[in-house]
């Protein structure tokens, strides 16, 4: 039988033990345990969420790796073709992990109407666009179909349809200017079927998406003939090894470049975080430590005399320290427990009653997003529960210095 189990368990479920001198300090250790799981929980999820949600809608509107031709500029406008005909379209066989590839075109152009105009940039798809993140987006309309003919449906922002008095079905038209100056710009009439809501603002307040077919026609290219290909893998991580695989499988006068190469300052400052994360937990751990060292060392100034007890009937020293080590452990399980409650509960409020939001100017997102996964939550647990123990078996060792005979006279 394990008996410094058995004796630490009658402790703790001893009514003397909750009303004794210690108590107070051990609510408050408790409480520290609480407080530190809940803070780190909601440093993990919010930073993860946040990392994810950015990069998502920086991928949604560019792909992960973007292939253009050598010669193209650096703007947001497509001005070299580039052909279709490519052995890795409309598949990327040659490299594994590649989950979608589809070509766009993208061209500068005028909003006008009777009392305003807003320049913006027509990004027009074709019929196997990936409009996974758009479904997530849209606030009002639906989706539309360029898989029949050449159509003049397209959606736009909230953003824009603030700024410019849009609604559904809406009519607009918008100029494109032609290479000579001298000569009349095109004017197409775009019907508004749906309004999408990114969050990002600087990518709501530039695009709008459309069919491809008219920007082929006003600029005189094939059917063949797109702007770029983006690309869509399958796993983020990897983004570094695929987008190498991806460049080298290319014919000579085809480049490519990651969407992290595209956007590196959001990228970086995405990656800060991660250190916010870590620092959090660091010292999270520290205070719950230290105040888990206290309330250890005044449980054993408080039963001195019991170890000086179990010391003259033959107990050894790291026989009475489990003791303590057993005791210390319950009351952390009791402050994870109430830390795991808390902690959830306002990270599942705040994923589906959006109770805190954020300033998408600042941090790309309209709310603070979380990221909920089982693995992190039982390795925050189980390694906040092993730090703690670690921490405690240092204070532990002044058990080895208590003489049975002073313990048992100690008052």
């Amino acid at each position: 039988m394990n008996y410094e189990y058995f004796i630490a368990k009658r402790i703790n479920s001893s009514k003397a033990y909750k009303s004794s001198i210690s108590a107070p300090i051990i609510k408050i250790g408790i409480a520290a345990i609480a407080i530190g799981i809940i803070v780190m929980m909601i440093a993990i999820a919010t930073g993860i969420g946040l990392q994810q949600k950015i990069r998502d809608k920086v991928v949604a509107f560019n792909g992960h790796v973007s292939i253009v031709n050598y010669d193209s500029n650096n703007s947001q406008e497509s001005v070299v073709p580039i052909s279709t005909k490519q052995d890795f379209y409309p598949e990327f066989k040659n490299v594994e992990g590649v989950a979608h590839i589809q070509g766009v075109i993208t061209k500068f152009g005028v909003i006008r109407t009777e009392t305003d105009f807003e320049g913006v940039v027509l990004k027009g798809v074709g019929a196997e666009y990936k409009w996974d993140y758009f479904k997530e987006f849209l606030v009002e309309g639906h989706l539309p179909n360029y898989t029949d003919k050449r159509n003049e449906d397209v959606i736009i922002s909230q953003y824009i349809a603030d700024r410019l008095g849009f609604k559904l079905s809406d009519t607009f038209q918008m100029f494109f200017a032609k290479d000579d100056p001298e000569r009349l710009p095109n004017i197409i009439t775009y019907n508004v079927v749906g309004i999408y809501n990114s969050g990002f603002q600087d990518f709501d307040a530039t695009y709008i998406i459309g069919d491809m077919r008219h920007i082929q026609r006003i600029s005189r290219w094939k059917k063949d003939q797109i702007g770029n290909f983006e690309v869509f893998i399958s796993d983020y991580n990897l983004l570094d090894e695929k987008g190498e695989e991806i460049h080298k499988q290319l014919p000579s006068l085809i480049d490519s470049y990651k969407v992290t190469d595209k956007f590196p300052t959001i990228f970086e400052w995405i990656k800060i975080f991660d250190k916010n994360i870590y620092g959090i937990i660091g010292i999270m751990i520290l205070v719950a430590g230290f105040n888990m060292i206290t309330a250890l060392l005044v449980l054993i100034l408080e039963r001195t005399q019991m170890i000086g007890i179990l010391k003259a009937l033959g107990s050894n020293n790291w026989s009475v320290r489990k003791l303590f080590l057993y005791n210390a452990s319950y009351l952390i399980i009791r402050g994870l427990i109430w830390g795991n409650m808390i902690g959830l509960g306002l990270l599942f409020a705040q994923k589906y009653f959006k109770l805190f939001p954020l300033d998408p100017s600042v941090y790309y997102v309209t709310e603070a997003p979380v990221y909920i996964s089982l693995s992190y939550i039982v390795a925050l647990n189980v390694g906040t529960l092993l730090l703690c123990l670690v921490m405690l078996l240092i204070p532990s060792y002044i058990i080895t210095k208590i003489s049975p005979v002073k313990a048992i006279r100690f008052e």
